[in-house]
């Protein structure tokens, strides 16, 4: 999801490329430079979004990582029997109007457009699961991703499991 931002061309022409892996690496450098409104930047609005994102997490879909960058926010969800498109329609919605009460202002906060790719096998995720947590180092933000304030990283355990993968089993002569 990215954050409202003036179009510049520059943009408008990454959108035009017809190559779509050639399109998202584009967009991200774009996006990592720090263009557009970056609110996300300030605490109490990056505060609001994941408080919205993580809402229903367990209940609705299952988060398996997140980031909020100062214009943008990277997700890796499982998705259950509500549609991702939903989700991101209820997401933004809630976050846009929780966002807009702290900024103080009316209209639109998120860009229409967001960009999907399909987990393929357990390799594939936890290289989606890196890429994700690891966006605020490579964008030069923090040297380490548990240091940034708003991502999943940050609640990994020693495991790097996060608190909802945290499964305490218990044996049948342990119960009885």
């Amino acid at each position: 999801m990215r954050s409202r931002s003036p179009r510049r061309r520059e943009w408008e022409l990454l959108l035009a490329e017809g190559n779509e892996s050639i399109r998202k690496r584009k967009l991200e450098a774009w996006l990592d430079r720090g263009h557009g409104e970056c609110w996300l930047r300030r605490s109490d609005v990056a505060a609001q979004v994941e408080q919205v994102l993580r809402a229903e997490d367990g209940q609705t879909y299952c988060l398996r990582a997140w980031t909020l960058m100062p214009n943008h926010v990277h997700l890796v969800v499982d998705v259950w029997q509500t549609p991702l498109s939903s989700l991101l329609q209820l997401w933004k919605g809630r976050s846009a109007r929780e966002a807009n009460k702290v900024l103080k202002r009316r209209g639109i906060f998120w860009e229409r457009e967001y960009f999907d790719t399909l987990i393929e096998d357990e390799a594939h995720l936890r290289k989606a699961v890196r890429y994700t947590e690891n966006n605020p180092v490579k964008a030069g933000f923090v040297c380490d991703s548990k240091h940034w304030l708003w991502g999943s990283a940050r609640f990994r355990d020693e495991y790097e499991r996060l608190p909802s993968e945290r499964t305490v089993y218990t044996s049948p002569s342990a119960a009885g």
